[in-house]
C-alpha cells in the first residue's frame, strides 16, 4: 500500500517537472523573452504605445500574416513575446457601453473614466490632469508621436483637455497655450495635421518657432534636426497608410526614433506616447489590407521601443490598443480558415488604388498592377461598375470586397466593438500590468510610479 502512494506521488512530481520543461521548451519554441531582468528597478523613463483599434483578432491576424508557411509551426509575433495580460475599454457613459478613442485615451491618460468625445475632462467637463502632465511636473521631458493628424483623439487626451475630441483646432491650442511651471508641457510633437497647426486665424508652427522649437516636414529633415524640442508635420491631415507611403514621410518607427533621441537628452527621463493611429482607420473602413499595414508599421515602432528599453536598464515600455474596431473576425462564410496570403499580394490600399481611378486611372490596369493575384472578369467588373458612379468610397469598398471574400475575412461593424485587449510589457515594474485590469490602470500605475 505504501509502495503504491510513494510510486504515485513520484509520477506525480515527474510529470509536473515533465510539464515544466515542456512549457519552458514552448517558449523558447515560440519566441518568448527569457531575459526579462530588473522587472523591480526604478523607472526613469515611460513609453506608452497605443495601437488605435488594435483588438485580440488583429493581433492574432497578424501571427497569420508574419508566419511562414513554410514550416508547420505558427510563427510568434514580437507581441506576443511581451503579453502580460488583458484590459477592459468600456467608458463611463450610460448611453454606451462600448468605447471611443477620446474616452479611452482619457482613461489610460488620467485615471478617470469619461463619456465618450471627453478630452482629459471628467463627466463634469472639469479638467483632469495626465500622465504626460505629471511628468512634466517631476521634470522629465516629454513627446507625442502619432500617425493620425497630432491633435487627434489619443494624443490629445494625453496633451491637451476639451469637452469635445471635435474641436480639433483649439485642442492644438491648448498643446501651445497650456504650461508647467511656465514652460510648454509638450517636447516633441510628431504626426500628421498642419492644416490645424497653420490656420489663418494662428499660425502656432511660428509661435513654437519663436519659443526655440524646431520645424520639420520631412524625414531627411527630421534625422538631421538634432533639437531638443521640434514639430515635425508630415501631412495636412492624417499621415499616409505604410504600404502607400513615399520615401519623404517617415514611418512611426522613424518617428519613435526621432523622439527617443531627443527626449533621452533630458537627464530626469521622459515620457512618450507613441500612437499606431490608422489601424483603427483601416477598421472603420473594413480593409484587411491596411489593418495588416499598419499593424507592421506598428510592431516596428514597438521592437524601436523594446532595444532602447533594453540597453537603458530604466526604461518600462507599455503597448496596447484603446479598443478594437471593426468587428474583424479571422474567417467567414461558413468556412474554418483564412488566407493571409491573399493580403500579402496586395501591393497598394483599396483606398490607394480607388483615389487613382477616381481621378481616371484605367481599372483594369490598375488592379494589375497593384494586386498579384489572377481576379477574375466578373471581379474587375464590379469594380468598373463602382468606377462609374464617380464615388470614390465605391470603388474601394469594391475593391476591399474582392479582397474580403477570397481571404475570408469577416467584419461585423464599421464601428468600434467592447472587448477587452491585450497588454504587452517590458522592463522595470512590467509586472504590475499583469493580468486582468482596467484602462485606468494604466495611468494609476503611472502616476504612482513618477511619485517615487
Amino acid at each position: 500500500m505504501f509502495k503504491r502512494q510513494l510510486g504515485k506521488k513520484i509520477l506525480k512530481v515527474t510529470i509536473f517537472f515533465a510539464m515544466l520543461t515542456t512549457f519552458s521548451g514552448a517558449c523558447k519554441a515560440t519566441g518568448k523573452d527569457d531575459t526579462r531582468t530588473n522587472e523591480t528597478g526604478k523607472v526613469k523613463n515611460i513609453i506608452f504605445l497605443i495601437g488605435d483599434g488594435m483588438g485580440v483578432s488583429y493581433s492574432t491576424g497578424f501571427r497569420y500574416f508574419k508566419d511562414n508557411p513554410k514550416t508547420r509551426e505558427m510563427d510568434a509575433t514580437l507581441f506576443d513575446q511581451y503579453l502580460v495580460g488583458q484590459q477592459s475599454t468600456y467608458p463611463n457613459d450610460s448611453r454606451y457601453n462600448v468605447t471611443d478613442s477620446a474616452a479611452s485615451a482619457t482613461a489610460m491618460a488620467t485615471g478617470v473614466k469619461t463619456y465618450n468625445a471627453a478630452i482629459a475632462v471628467g463627466n463634469d467637463q472639469k479638467e483632469l490632469k495626465t500622465v504626460l502632465e505629471a511628468a512634466k511636473e517631476v521634470g522629465k521631458a516629454t513627446g507625442l508621436v502619432v500617425t493620425a493628424p497630432i491633435p487627434h483623439a489619443t494624443p490629445a487626451a494625453f496633451g491637451a483637455h476639451d469637452p469635445n475630441r471635435n474641436n480639433m483646432k483649439g485642442i492644438a491650442d491648448d498643446y501651445f497655450d497650456e504650461k508647467i511651471n511656465g514652460k510648454h508641457k509638450i517636447d516633441v510633437l510628431l504626426g500628421g495635421g498642419s492644416e490645424l497647426l497653420i490656420r489663418k486665424d494662428r499660425n502656432l508652427v511660428e509661435e513654437f518657432k519663436r519659443d526655440g522649437y524646431s520645424y520639420v516636414t520631412t524625414v531627411e529633415e527630421m534625422k538631421k534636426d538634432t533639437s531638443r524640442q521640434v514639430v515635425g508635420l508630415f501631412a495636412k491631415a492624417g499621415m499616409p497608410k505604410m504600404l502607400d507611403r513615399p520615401d519623404s514621410v517617415p514611418s512611426l518607427a522613424d518617428m519613435t526614433v526621432s523622439a527617443i533621441e531627443r527626449l533621452n537628452k533630458q537627464k530626469d527621463g521622459f515620457f512618450l506616447m507613441v500612437e499606431g493611429s490608422q489601424i483603427d482607420k483601416a477598421g472603420h473602413d473594413n480593409d484587411i489590407v491596411a489593418a495588416m499595414s499598419e499593424m507592421e508599421d506598428f510592431e516596428r515602432a514597438f521592437k524601436v521601443a523594446l532595444d532602447f528599453a533594453k540597453r537603458d536598464g530604466e526604461t518600462l515600455v507599455i503597448a496596447t490598443a484603446d479598443h478594437s474596431t471593426g468587428g474583424f473576425t479571422i474567417g467567414s462564410n461558413g468556412q474554418y480558415n483564412w488566407f493571409s496570403s491573399v493580403v500579402k499580394e496586395i501591393k497598394r490600399t483599396p483606398d490607394f488604388m480607388a483615389e487613382q481611378i477616381a481621378k481616371g486611372a484605367d481599372v483594369r490596369a490598375t488592379l494589375a498592377k497593384y494586386i498579384n493575384l489572377p481576379l477574375t472578369e466578373q471581379e474587375i467588373q464590379t469594380v468598373q461598375a463602382a468606377a462609374r458612379t464617380g464615388k470614390q468610397k465605391n470603388i474601394d469598398n469594391s475593391i476591399e470586397q474582392i479582397i474580403n471574400t477570397r481571404s475570408l475575412t469577416g467584419w461585423t461593424t464599421r464601428g468600434h466593438t467592447g472587448e477587452d485587449v491585450n497588454v504587452y510589457a517590458y522592463g522595470p515594474e512590467s509586472q504590475r500590468l499583469a493580468g486582468k485590469i482596467d484602462n485606468t490602470d494604466q495611468a494609476k500605475i503611472i502616476f504612482e510610479l513618477f511619485k517615487r
